[in-house]
């Protein structure tokens, strides 16, 4: 392992701090490294393997489409992209979608998409997005000009005009950074990166009104809390309110890449033809796969699954809150929860790691938990001992 580890280091870039680690296959909630060493993945790809791994039928529906077609350009019509095009749809409840290939594409896609309709249909001056501290919206220059946390834009100056940021959940704070050049206002319903914090649900109700009474575009990231992964096809849907336009990726084809947003027609129908593109946007396979990925998450039951899963981890997660003083919050829905612990969460990761779980930190102190969402309550449990047994040495 320490041989192919050294090679890595010569050949790639160190932009991540890697936990030394060498995969080599994993099934279902279980991955296993080169020594044979099994480990509960509690991370999944950061939120993407929502299937597990070497999962049948989706492994089944990439193969299928790899014997007829695995790209043709977007000048041309495919069946795959058409039917999962019709099943996000059906999700969002919203009107139409645009494909790409990742979370900050996804964000850069809807920034666009805002700012072509203020210009059009609000003012030739409106071109202001207003995004929430603490947020996270992709290593892009837009959608990082979007992310609220400045350790992410260190020596990236100049970046993309005309964004502002405000405090998450304070509506008196946006309210007042709200003018007539505001063309949208851009919220991760459950922010990820920035700690597991759902958005307020009084709050989000306030936001709704109030980019419909000043003709505002709104903008949900739900690329992390998207896909089922809080219990619900998006996040927003525990709201009783609808986006005008969700950012998606990370879950949506069960591990490859792919991003894509959906919009009502109000604002979608400013794109046309030359307006925006992506050369594998929503190709055949990714299409494939995502298709599989969506009947899936839809199907009878699936998600009931991940609301009870979810439950039942958040239980022995508040018992391991009254057991440990430095557990000091625990906070999500379904399949992702937030731990913060009144100390950086490293060491107990790092525990964690050699006892065979895979866990992942978000925030400054918080570790996240986000395994796939076919996590079985045995597979919790096993997790939670685990878990335990590392807050004792914390």
């Amino acid at each position: 392992m320490k041989e192919i580890i050294a090679r890595a280091e010569k050949v790639i870039m160190p932009t991540y701090k890697r936990f030394p680690i060498v995969f080599d296959h994993g099934n279902g909630c279980t991955l296993t490294d080169i020594n044979g060493k099994k480990y509960i993945d509690f991370v999944a790809g950061i939120a993407v393997d929502c299937l597990g791994h070497n999962n049948k039928g989706l492994n089944e529906a990439i193969t299928k489409q790899c014997q007829k077609i695995i790209h043709v350009s977007n000048l041309y019509y495919t069946q795959p992209q058409i039917e999962m095009a019709e099943l996000i749809c059906k999700a969002t409840e919203l009107d139409q979608a645009f494909f790409c290939n990742s979370g900050a594409e996804a964000n850069e896609a809807a920034m666009k998409l805002a700012r072509i309709y203020a210009k059009q249909y609000k003012s030739s001056d409106a071109m202001e997005i207003i995004a929430m501290d603490h947020s996270f919206h992709g290593r892009t220059y837009g959608a990082l000009t979007a992310t609220g946390n400045e350790k992410y834009k260190k020596d990236l100056d100049p970046l993309l005009p005309g964004v502002k940021h405000v405090p998450f959940n304070d509506f008196n704070a946006l309210e007042k950074c709200v003018s007539d050049k505001t063309c949208a206002i851009m919220i991760e319903v459950i922010q990820g990166e920035g700690g597991i914090y759902p958005v307020d649900y009084d709050y989000l109700q306030a936001v709704r009104k109030l980019c419909d009474d000043q003709n505002i575009v709104l903008i949900f990231d739900e690329v992390q809390c998207g896909m089922g992964r809080s219990g619900k096809m998006f996040a927003y849907q525990h709201y009783n309110l609808k986006p005008d336009i969700v950012a998606m990726a990370k879950a949506i084809a069960g591990g490859l890449p792919m991003g894509a947003i959906a919009a009502c027609s109000k604002v979608s129908k400013v794109f046309v033809p030359g307006t925006h593109a992506s050369t594998f946007g929503g190709n055949p396979l990714v299409s494939a796969a995502s298709r599989y990925v969506l009947k899936t998450l839809m199907a009878d039951g699936f998600l009931e699954s991940v609301q009870e899963n979810g439950n039942h981890l958040k239980a022995g997660l508040e018992k391991l809150q009254e057991k440990y003083d430095c557990v000091k919050e625990i906070r999500g829905k379904g399949l992702m929860l937030g731990m913060e612990l009144t100390m950086a969460p490293t060491a107990v990761i790092d525990d964690a790691i050699d006892q065979g779980l895979l866990l992942v930190g978000a925030g400054n102190n918080t570790i996240r938990f986000v395994p796939p969402l076919i996590i079985s309550k045995n597979e919790i449990d096993q997790a939670l001992k685990i878990l335990n047994n590392c807050l004792q040495k914390a």
